[in-house]
């Protein structure tokens, strides 16, 4: 009886645990090559949820795309950049923007790596943070 009840306690620890990570991070895989050299096609990354007042230029953050962020070819899952301006930054340049000066608050600019193939803030703006999904920890295998 021991043995039932200790394997179910640990059954409802393991569950538990995996609870909290599955709310602290998320799995998301490189589709495109925006972000080359840095991440390829295929590349598994993990990301840890995380809001835009805790984020720095130059992290890669992800993003959960709009309609406008679609592009040439219809978009699934998601958008994988570089964070290039937070509030309070200058709009980097080529950035559309209504305020040619400072990313307001709650926006955010993003950009690939790799411009010839990046569809990206250049192309659609800046994106609010309501779409952000975390922050790129680390990349853990293709």
């Amino acid at each position: 009886m021991q043995a039932v009840i200790a394997v179910l306690l640990i059954g409802s620890g393991v569950a538990a645990f995996v609870a909290v990570l599955r709310r602290r991070f998320v799995l998301a895989t490189v589709a495109g090559f925006s972000m080359a050299p840095t991440l390829h096609p295929g590349d598994r990354l993990l990301v840890r949820r995380a809001s835009l007042s805790r984020l720095r230029v130059g992290d890669i953050v992800v993003v959960v795309p709009d309609a406008r962020m679609a592009g040439p070819r219809p978009r699934t899952g998601y958008v994988i950049k570089r964070l290039a301006a937070v509030p309070g930054d200058l709009v980097p340049e080529h950035v559309p923007s209504p305020s040619n000066t400072q990313v307001p608050p709650g926006w955010m600019a993003i950009l690939g790596d790799n411009p010839d193939a990046s569809h990206d803030s250049r192309d659609y703006g800046l994106v609010t943070q309501k779409r952000l999904v975390g922050v790129v920890v680390r990349a853990i295998g293709t």
